[in-house]
């Protein structure tokens, strides 16, 4: 059969149209539960369209290696987890399902003055993604729409303007810019070369080649200067910002808030628990760090360096830079416990700063009090929270969704940060801080589980973030298993709910204290893999 007639009747499919063409994580395939709402969503409507914004079309515009997917999935993430219909469209990916696998596009399909043919190729490809884009917007309630692609020419983005004001969608465009050798050279050695075609060889000079590549298949770029558009420019990766007649809803202005506080360099994220007070099972004393505790900061600070000196090397080992390591910041909330877990780490050096946003979840009348008593006396608050335990509160408590409210401005600084970051908080912050970098659901949330023995590594790529388990070893396992300050009501599980990443599971009971040392272990994503062929896109 021909190839472009099977690529086309695999692009007409229901699971086709109806989800982005990645098929692989919960950032491209929107939530489709009306009643499961997001986690900070504030308000539902009955048109599922929040902010009294109407429907935006985000189109990216920038050369290959220039971290637009990677600017586009964190602001998908980011207006999802305000509850926010978003969905991307990689255009890469209808190219890849119009040539067929093992295809590739004609040499001047990028130029100006292309082949008949490259331009009919070109234009069907465009009108199936476009034709996506309307029927998101139109028929499944879609709000905003994230069009990645290149855009390189004046004339085009004229265009498309003019075509998503005809079906009356706002248009804003990014563009990201970049001119900085050295980010250019990251951002391609980060994603583009585990291409095939260079394999073995130097990462440096499959940078260099890559890059080159580029400015062969798309000589022409006309950066953004029309002045009747809208548009965001970040200029590399977050130095400068110019903006152009972005003013036309609160939601546009929010998207632009959250940009200014994003950047595509590379950097990871550690999340570990506190130590064990002298009063474990009290909220309101704030009690200090017991001699457990203590010892346990001891062994997190000294796990963490020596993860981190064995990374380095790994990585000269296999080619890469010589380069000293990222400086390291680490965060806390003002609770004792956390900033007495940190004292190891300020002790050798690095700057710790206090978050008192970073609290954790406030138990309200239910300190304290055992399962069975709370059973006895808030029977009919115990069935609410069955029902629904990241949204409801026990009296004078904070549910899980406050929380992720209160969480907001820690998560915009987050995504400011430039450093490596260690997180040391209680594991219902560290929980909600989880769902938003790896997107998993309010059904989820409430379950996942972050043993005292780990400390858990979170690495951006630019489709899915990656998660790594850390192991502690020589930690006494009475400390090890869940915070004994929550409120004490096992999460029902469902059959239809199961937790996003099987490795971050109930540690489970150990039988004796045995000291085990286990090298980092990657969480299952198969997110990394089954996007695999798209990392040397030039789309």
């Amino acid at each position: 059969m021909d190839t472009l007639l099977t690529a086309e009747i695999a692009a007409n499919a229901p699971r086709y149209r109806r989800k982005s063409s990645t098929f692989i994580d919960a950032i491209h395939d929107v939530e489709e539960d009306p009643n499961n709402l997001a986690p900070a969503q504030l308000y539902s409507t009955m048109s599922g369209r929040l902010f009294h914004s109407g429907r935006i079309a985000i189109v990216m515009v920038g050369l290959p290696a220039r971290g637009k997917t990677h600017i586009c999935v964190s602001m998908a993430r980011y207006l999802q987890w305000l509850g926010v219909k978003t969905r991307i469209f990689h255009l890469g990916d209808y190219r890849r399902a119009t040539v067929g696998e093992g295809g590739d596009v004609p040499q001047d399909y990028f130029y100006p003055n292309a082949s008949p043919a490259s331009v009919m190729l070109r234009q069907k490809i465009l009108k199936k993604c476009r034709e996506d884009i309307y029927g998101w917007l139109n028929h499944e309630n879609g709000q905003v729409a994230i069009y990645d692609a290149v855009n390189p020419t004046a004339s085009g983005r004229h265009s498309l303007a003019k075509e998503f004001e005809k079906h009356d969608v706002q248009t804003l465009f990014i563009e990201s810019y970049v001119d900085d050798e050295e980010i250019l050279k990251e951002n391609a050695r980060n994603v583009k070369i585990s291409s095939p075609d260079f394999i073995g060889m130097d990462p440096n000079e499959a940078a260099e080649r890559y890059l080159q590549r580029i400015q062969t298949k798309i000589p022409v770029f006309e950066i953004m200067e029309e002045k009747e558009l809208n548009y965001v420019r970040m200029v590399n990766a977050g130095q400068s910002f110019f903006y152009n007649n972005v003013s036309f809803n609160y939601l546009s202005h929010r998207i632009v808030f959250y940009l200014t506080n994003l950047h595509i360099k590379s950097r990871t994220t550690f999340f570990v628990r506190a130590g064990t007070a002298t009063e474990e099972e009290s909220y309101r004393a704030d009690a200090p760090l017991s001699e457990e505790g203590k010892a346990y900061a001891s062994k997190v600070a000294e796990t963490l360096i020596r993860h981190r000196e064995q990374e380095r090397q790994a990585l000269i080992d296999q080619g890469g830079s010589d380069a000293p390591l990222r400086p390291l910041s680490v965060w806390t909330s003002t609770r004792l416990r956390t900033v007495q877990t940190a004292e190891p780490f300020k002790e050798l050096g690095y700057k710790v700063r206090q978050r008192s946003q970073m609290s954790q979840i406030n138990p309200g009348v239910c300190e304290k009090l055992s399962e069975r008593v709370i059973r006895s006396m808030y029977p009919e608050e115990v069935e609410k929270h069955e029902l629904d335990p990241y949204h409801h509160r026990y009296p004078r408590a904070e549910s899980y969704h406050d929380l992720a409210v209160r969480l907001e401005p820690i998560i915009l600084e987050l995504e400011r940060e430039q450093n490596d970051l260690l997180i040391i908080a209680h594991e219902s912050v560290l929980r909600v801080l989880y769902a938003y970098l790896m997107h998993c659901s309010t059904r989820d949330i409430p379950k996942l589980k972050f043993p005292r023995d780990e400390i858990i590594e979170i690495i951006p790529a630019a489709y899915q973030n990656e998660a790594k388990r850390i192991h502690i070893p020589g930690l006494d396992p009475k400390i090890i298993p869940g915070s004994p300050e929550d409120i004490r009501i096992v999460v029902p599980s469902t059959p239809t709910s199961t937790a996003p990443f099987t490795g971050l599971g109930s540690p489970g009971e150990p039988s004796e204290a045995v000291v085990v040392t286990r090298p980092p272990e990657k969480v299952i994503n198969k997110a990394k893999e089954m996007v695999a062929d798209k990392v040397a896109d030039e789309d």
